[in-house]
């Protein structure tokens, strides 16, 4: 079930917003939090793992300006598995000055990321979003409508291993109309779900429930 929140304050507009709009949105929001980080910040962990706050922006980019031949190649260099690292490798050189200027004339998704309508912007764009700010401890209120938007989208994408990880579950947010599945119930925060589906180690602490313990094992914590 999905609908309207709860909690939360919607942007104007919100209910006309398409995935690639708010795709873009979510960018902005980003680049302007990137903005005000320190050299020491872009250096911090993230629940992404392996990648510091850069390399996450890096991935983020990394596949903007590539056509199809191009991205083809990048997934013979990375074997399919580590096509992500390929492309935060191709960029470890850039300063954060150079990753954030082209984050910034890369606002509205375009390439990969602009597939199924912005939808694959969208989710790598809030996910993504949240582990740079879970790493900095500098957490936001995703807009609600968006949250959901995301939600529903993640929960069947098998390339970040959604579908195995909640299955047999019944999720449910408590801070906005939204709940997915059957069986035993993990119950928390939108954000909190979203980034326990996504696989990220630590969150399932914010999550309460029956069907706790299984989706913590599930994600190795």
């Amino acid at each position: 079930m999905t609908g309207n929140a709860r909690a939360g304050r919607a942007e104007p507009g919100a209910d006309l917003m398409s995935d690639m709009d708010m795709a873009e949105a979510e960018r902005r929001e980003l680049a302007a939090l990137l903005a005000t980080l320190t050299p020491q910040q872009w250096e911090m962990p993230t629940p992404c793992a392996r990648w510091r706050v850069r390399d996450v922006v890096a991935h983020m980019i990394s596949y903007e300006d590539l056509g199809p031949v191009a991205l083809a190649a990048r997934f013979v260099r990375g074997r399919v598995l580590w096509t992500n690292q390929v492309g935060v490798d191709e960029l470890a050189s850039r300063t954060p000055e150079q990753l954030l200027e082209m984050l910034t004339t890369h606002l509205r998704p375009s390439g990969l990321t602009a597939g199924f309508g912005g939808m694959i912007g969208l989710v790598d764009g809030t996910i993504h979003h949240q582990d740079i700010r879970r790493g900095l401890g500098l957490p936001r209120q995703i807009p609600p409508h968006r949250l959901v938007r995301v939600l529903t989208a993640v929960r069947t994408n098998p390339r970040l291993g959604v579908p195995w990880r909640i299955r047999g579950l019944r999720l449910e947010a408590t801070d906005l109309e939204w709940s997915s599945g059957k069986g035993p119930l993990v119950s928390g925060p939108g954000e909190a779900l979203l980034m326990a589906m996504a696989g990220r180690r630590g969150i399932t602490a914010e999550l309460t429930g029956p069907g706790r313990a299984r989706l913590a094992g599930r994600i190795g914590e």
